[in-house]
């Protein structure tokens, strides 16, 4: 490699031997802060370090174009692919300034996650965790992917619910961090790069997830809110219906496309979503991809209730100190109450519907939806 990077094109030749010595030694110093990063920087941009890194060390793409249903491989050539014949030397200077400009915004993040009143929890990658007025929040931090649940996210957020339903909190919250998103839902990844040979596993797997971590949220000691910042998508739309209280912003919309995925409905949502809005609405959302306003998802009950979006941070978050002031155990008594004589159905409901997703996962259609959805997303 090292060999190769030093071999620039011929109109780089008045460069001094100096000068390319401190690129690649700039290069090189590169790739070892690019390990110091404490978040995943998201696959568009590790598939931008993977391009002009294979760019820098061995020129234009030169490898075969892999088939279609290798996700992963073929992510990876396109972006590759993509540079077409920019030099050695400018994808080098290109990849160093994007692992610096990475390490800068992580660094400048560290002292904006959460402010001084508020006592951050755990160490986590893909959520960010505080307590502060009896309030235990949860914030869903993939920002540049829209927040999407990842498989590592989804572990977080089983751990960080385990132990907000120990610690001295009265009330939970889930919410997103600032940015355009509540949640995109599952990150669509986590299906993909997966070999034939191991689809039964990776099925297998991800309903024995996805079973725990609905689990979590019907089992959960405490008053859970949700609080929906911005648009709210597939699993994180379903999960609502488990939520003792749903406050949204009125910029806020929920989608469940899992027919246009050919996938079906998680989260308890094929039972209590008809409950909450009726047989014929709950059919428009889980069946037909009906999208629905904020104002729609109040109407329909699966919203408490809805706020000016210029006002929503102020408004709900003064609520919910109101409410964490409340006597702690009698709201988790009461809770219990309340869940009790449903928590055995809602178990039932989710191994199911875990049982039949796990069916769909491995069904041609679902495989062949996935694709011409990440066919349409390569064209935007």
């Amino acid at each position: 490699r090292q060999a190769q990077a030093v071999c620039v094109p011929a109109i780089h030749l008045h460069m001094t031997a100096a000068t390319m010595q401190v690129s690649q030694k700039d290069f090189e110093k590169a790739q070892e802060q690019l390990k110091l990063l404490k978040k995943d920087p998201g696959n568009e941009t590790k598939l931008n370090l993977y391009a002009l890194f294979k760019q820098a060390t061995e020129g234009p793409c030169n490898s075969p174009k892999p088939g279609m249903l290798d996700f992963v491989k073929k992510a990876k050539w396109d972006a590759w692919n993509s540079l077409g014949n920019l030099s050695q030397d400018n994808a080098r200077q290109k990849y160093i300034e994007l692992v610096s400009s990475l390490l800068s915004a992580e660094s400048a993040g560290q002292h904006k996650d959460a402010s001084p009143e508020e006592n951050r929890l755990g160490d986590y990658e893909t959520i960010i965790v505080t307590t502060k007025n009896n309030i235990t929040k949860i914030m869903f931090n993939r920002p540049d992917k829209k927040n999407a649940i990842d498989v590592k996210m989804y572990r977080e957020i089983i751990k960080a619910l385990e132990e907000a339903g120990k610690d001295d909190s009265t009330i939970a919250v889930i919410t997103g961090t600032t940015g355009d998103y509540y949640s995109s839902g599952n990150d669509l990844s986590n299906l993909t790069g997966v070999k034939p040979a191991e689809m039964e596993k990776m099925a297998e797997d991800g309903a024995v997830l996805l079973r725990e971590f609905v689990s979590h949220f019907i089992d959960f000691p405490k008053p859970l809110i949700a609080v929906v910042n911005g648009p709210a998508v597939g699993i994180c739309v379903t999960l609502l219906g488990l939520f003792d209280i749903v406050y949204a912003s009125d910029r806020a919309t929920f989608h469940c496309p899992f027919s246009q995925l050919g996938q079906t409905a998680e989260g308890c949502s094929s039972y209590l979503f008809p409950k909450i809005m009726g047989s014929a609405k709950a059919n428009e959302v889980l069946l037909f991809n009906k999208k629905l306003t904020a104002a729609d998802a109040c109407a329909w009950g699966l919203v408490t209730e809805v706020f000016p979006d210029r006002t929503f941070q102020k408004e709900v978050w003064a609520r919910l100190e109101a409410y964490a002031s409340l006597p702690k155990n009698c709201l988790a008594v009461s809770k219990q109450l309340l869940r009790s004589a449903e928590k055995e159905k809602l178990h039932a409901v989710n191994s199911k519907e875990c049982e039949v997703l796990k069916e769909r996962w491995l069904s041609d259609e679902c495989i062949n939806a996935i694709v011409t959805f990440f066919q349409r997303k390569s064209k935007l």
